[in-house]
């Protein structure tokens, strides 16, 4: 077979294990040097050999490349892949509660990097392009690499790195292999789940002199977790500070702050200010099921052909349940609150005053599930079919698949509310916001009634057949030549489906449920972070943090008000409280992705003097074909259903209520890449490398079809839409690298580089009177009634239907919960919708930055240590008084900004000890506040994503008396760091999670 070019100093050819023999045939974890018996080579295991192998892969690499090589066979330095990757300089990641999720490059975002499982694109079950590395187990892999410069023989996709993780073949490590292992994991974040089993296992053996191979692996792991988490979940409305709630002038939206005494320090006009939708508790418990396993076949009958058959199947089964407690503030005039100095002015404390009473308190469950199922199935071939030429070939066949695992769906939501508040009030000015309901503490289960829910059921399959033959052709005195085509063919379905009771008003009796499904549980005691004390606020509200929550029985109540209470929403147990599996009555979006390419490259080795070299340059050409087909829902009516709801509907049923829509996009390129590396003395290696490289849009920006949701306030809707003739991202890069190798373990590296971007991919956020709906909450009607003196949402609604309800058809009460319904009559204005689409952009914006990197052991004693920093810039930081709103009749259009999402310096240090058959790693990884988005449900309002460092640890010891056998202990985020993100300013918090430590005790044993 074809061997990698590997240029070996005095100490790599001591220390160093045989790599794999291509990025098809991966590197086994206890590789062995095949060699004369009258050479002695030293083979080094353990977090030393798999930091050699790593060292030099990176050193003998045509371009600037990291990788992760397993300790042994089964035993990878994480559990998590996520995890470890984030060792690597300028590699960051996104945590799904608690664990390693989606990994960022140099500031590019998850779905700019190409993550392949042996040199293959694989489909995913997100609807992204980011591949989840919680779906994957650690056990099977030998080896991670992360290219981070391009050749032309790289697949195009990663724009930031292309990840390749390679799993074991038996052929590259002949003879028998096997490891088996078993862990305890007790995770510290759930309040009901108990210890959970992890088991794994590898089998590896060759036979007929090494002709024949089998590798099998498998896992199983179960995980239970959970998560606090205190929320503005539905987000903050931003606002200049000329808006006010004086309707009689031209200055009032919904949401606006009056102006009057009951306002401490209010925003000037020349402000900008923002006023939260909610305050939400929410408590999460999970239970995680991850089944993974692989079986490879190799057979090469002479020496010249080797053939791998393979299959790889992973399975992640995901239930979570979860109850809140929440208040919606209603943007009363009776606002009292405290506000921060401008130019961005939030509030050190929001309040309401509810002179009436009567507003709800609301406490909702959810009892969920999803499953993730991919499997694929790869044939290759590797043929020297002359001693010049090598060829290979190489097909998959891949399926991935989320759908509903659940009898609730993937996704519920029943709420329930005591319509007993006062007032609500929430202080700010700690990390933990703090509400304090009026009359919430005092709250009985009694109080308790249904209002609205929705049961959920989406599901994503993504389909990818790919094609890629690829060859070398060597000189004998001038190179060698790479070349190949390729053909990906990537299919997406994307359906949806909701059974949504839009009763928010509540419906049935006081009384209606058994007290006793309603135990009560408490909320301030489960939050470490820092909190207000009200201290600022000089109002009339209730300053009693809101401590009482309703851990209700999610199926009890569930079935008793299925059986008390009708809906017009009907799902497939025949009533508004299940899920529906009719996906052809609601969302489904398909798109068909064709991409075809071919490249040339050449390589060449040689000697500047003293100094070796090598260089390596080609061209790739890609061409894409996008098309897509979307059906989704539409509506013509709108119902003012409560205090700030409004329900869309249709007058038509079924598919007559659909929109359907054909759309195409294309795009070719070609893409050239230059990288050059010389050792300008002995050890020292200079890199440098130019590029041009894509970065295709995900698959949910390029679905068809424009959707909104089906529950609007007074402020209007929200909808999202794609873009199938989306281009991709382009980026002309440059890197320069020094890299020093001092020691047998030991390097210290330092490289810039630069990249320069342009058709950025924007989701910007329109306003649109899409379908043209009639809006009741702003229409004629409202406009009598403030006339006549009614001032809260309320009064006016109770006036509309005193003066119109015996009338106007449209102006009713409902039967079934008492309240008033007003639709929107010709005539109204339209309701208008904040809809987020995707486009490109004709800014250029740079990246780049600085990655210090340094590994050193220090001699025989055992202590080592990896540390690296990366430094990245983006060119403009987001300016958080631009609004991004339209222009009006007393304010001009802000302009549009040009910034650049996920950007942050990271840093990881690892102190490491291994001898005396004991090992032992602490490792630290930090990451530095980022701008997440710059666009949600309320506009164009940024998402910070504050900063975040983890503490993990590693200790193992080898049983003298058990040859092979290793018992080990593991912590995570062992100091219980939190997770918090806010928006124009600290105090606008948008969430705040609390997961905590996790701790395994396990043992291994390999042979």
């Amino acid at each position: 077979m074809k061997p990698r070019t590997f240029r070996k100093t005095r100490i790599a050819t001591s220390l160093s294990v045989v790599l794999s023999a291509s990025t098809m045939m991966p590197a086994f974890a206890a590789d062995e040097v095949v060699a004369d018996e009258n050479i002695e080579v030293l083979q080094v295991t353990g977090i030393r050999g798999s930091l050699i192998k790593s060292m030099d892969l990176k050193r003998s690499s045509n371009g600037v490349v990291d990788a992760i090589n397993a300790e042994d066979i089964g035993k990878f330095p994480d559990s998590n892949l996520a995890e470890s990757l984030q060792r690597i300089t300028g590699v960051s990641i996104d945590r799904q509660n608690g664990e390693g999720s989606r990994v960022s490059v140099r500031g590019f975002g998850p779905d700019q990097n190409l993550v392949m499982l042996n040199g293959r694109q694989m489909p995913v079950t997100t609807g992204s392009r980011s591949f989840d590395f919680a779906n994957i187990a650690s056990e099977a892999i030998s080896a991670v690499e992360v290219e981070k410069t391009s050749q032309a023989k790289n697949s195009t996709g990663g724009m930031g790195a292309t990840i390749n993780v390679l799993t074991h073949r038996p052929l590259s490590s002949p003879g028998l292999k096997a490891s088996f292992g078993v862990k305890a994991v007790d995770d510290t974040s759930t309040d009901e789940g108990s210890i959970t089993p992890e088991l794994s296992g590898i089998y590896s053996n060759t036979f007929a002199d090494g002709k024949f191979g089998i590798s099998i692996s498998a896992s199983y792991q179960e995980r239970e977790s959970g998560n606090q988490q205190a929320q503005v979940g539905t987000g903050w409305r931003s606002f200049p500070g000329i808006v006010d709630q004086d309707w009689g002038g031209s200055n009032a939206e919904w949401g606006g702050v009056p102006k009057d005494d009951n306002q401490i320090n209010r925003p000037g006009e020349g402000d900008v200010y923002s006023v939260p939708q909610t305050t939400v508790y929410r408590f999460e418990e999970q239970q995680r099921a991850r089944t993974n396993g692989q079986l490879v076949l190799q057979y090469e009958p002479i020496d010249s052909l080797r053939a791998t058959l393979d299959y790889t199947y992973m399975q992640n089964d995901i239930d979570t349940q979860s109850h809140d407690v929440s208040a919606w503030f209603n943007f009363v005039p009776t606002q009292e609150s405290t506000w921060s100095d401008g130019p961005v002015s939030s509030p050190l404390v929001y309040s309401e005053i509810y002179p009436d009473g009567g507003a709800d308190l609301s406490m909702a469950a959810g009892d969920y599930g999803t499953r993730d199922e991919s499997g694929s199935i790869g044939f290759n071939l590797e043929w020297d079919a002359t001693d010049n030429l090598f060829l290979s070939l190489d097909y998959h066949s891949s399926v991935a698949e989320r759908s509903p695992n659940n009898k609730n769906g993937s996704s519920s939501n029943l709420s329930t509310a005591a319509f007993i508040r006062t007032s609500a009030a929430t202080d700010f000015t700690g990390d933990v916001p703090v509400l304090a309901v009026g009359g919430g503490n005092q709250v009985r289960p009694e109080d308790m009634r249904v209002t609205g829910s929705v049961f959920g059921n989406a599901r994503n399959k993504s389909e990818i057949d790919q094609l890629q033959i690829n060859g070398t052709y060597i000189f004998e005195e001038a190179g060698s030549i790479d070349f190949g085509i390729a053909a990906t063919d990537v299919n997406n379905l994307s359906q949806s489906v909701n059974v949504q009771r839009n009763d928010w008003g509540g419906v049935g009796a006081e009384g209606d449920f058994d007290p006793a499904w309603f135990p009560a549980g408490s909320v301030q005691d489960k939050f470490d972070g820092s909190q207000g004390d009200f201290s600022d606020y000089q109002g009339s509200a209730s300053i009693d943090p809101q401590d009482v929550i309703f851990l209700w029985d999610f199926e009890a109540v569930r079935a008793r008000a299925a059986e008390l209470y009708g809906s017009t929403a009907i799902g497939d147990c025949g009533n508004g409280f299940c899920p529906s599996t009719d996906y052809a009555s609601d969302t489904s979006r398909f798109t068909q992705e064709e991409s075809q390419s071919a490249y040339i490259q050449y390589n060449y080795e040689g000697d500047i003097g003293d100094m070796p070299f090598d260089v390596h340059f080609g061209v790739r050409y890609e061409q894409t074909d996008v098309e897509s087909n979307s059906a989704v829902s539409s509506y013509d009516e709108a119902t003012w259903i409560a205090e700030t709801e409004i329900a869309l509907g249709s007058s038509g049923s079924g598919n007559d209520n659909r929109v359907t829509q054909n759309q195409t996009g294309e795009y070719d390129y070609f893409l050239p890449s230059f990288n050059f590396n010389i050792e300008v003395v002995e050890d020292v290696m200079l890199r440098a490398a130019y590029s041009e490289t894509i970065g295709r849009p995900d698959y949910i920006s390029i679905q068809g079809g424009t959707t909104v949701g089906t529950l609007a306030n007074r402020g209007g809707g929200s909808g999202s839409a794609g873009n199938p003739s989306l281009l991709p991202l382009e980026s002309e890069n440059i890197d320069f690298s020094a890299e020093w190798y001092y020691d047998n373990a030991s390097y210290v590296s330092v490289g810039y580089f630069r990249k320069d971007v342009t058709n950025f991919i924007d989701n910007n956020a329109y306003n649109s009177d899409i379908y043209e709906i009639p809006d009741p909450s702003n229409g004629v009607y409202v406009q009598e009634a403030i006339a006549a003196g009614a001032t809260t949402a309320n009064e006016q609604r109770q006036w509309i239907y005193d003066t119109y309800g015996a009338t106007d058809p449209n102006v009713t009460i409902n039967p079934d919960n008492g309240n008033i319904e007003i639709t929107g009559n010709p005539g109204d204005p339209s309701i208008n919708f904040i809809i987020t689409a995707p486009t490109n952009t004709n800014e250029s914006s740079v990246i780049d930055g600085w990655e210090f990197a340094v590994q050193h052991f220090f001699g025989e004693s055992g202590f080592g240590l990896q540390a690296n920093y990366t430094l990245v810039n983006a060119g403009d930081d987001y300016d958080n008084t631009n609004l991004g709103r339209p222009d009006s009749v007393s304010r001009a259009a802000d302009a549009p900004q040009k910034v650049l999402t996920n950007i942050s310096d990271t840093a990881n240090i690892v102190a490491m000890y291994e001898d005396y058959g004991f090992s032992a790693r602490l490792a630290w990884n930090w990451r530095d506040e980022f701008l997440n988005s710059i666009g949600n449900d309320t506009g164009a309002n940024p998402t910070y994503t504050e900063e975040y460092s983890q503490l993990d640890f590693n200790i193992g010891y080898d049983i003298a008396a058990v040859e092979g056998l290793t018992v080990f202990f593991e912590g995570l985020n062992i100091t219980n760091e939190n997770t918090r993100t806010h928006g124009r300013s600290y105090t606008e918090v948008l969430n705040y999670t609390q997961t905590g430590a996790r701790y395994s005790l396990g043992a291994r044993y390999t042979f």
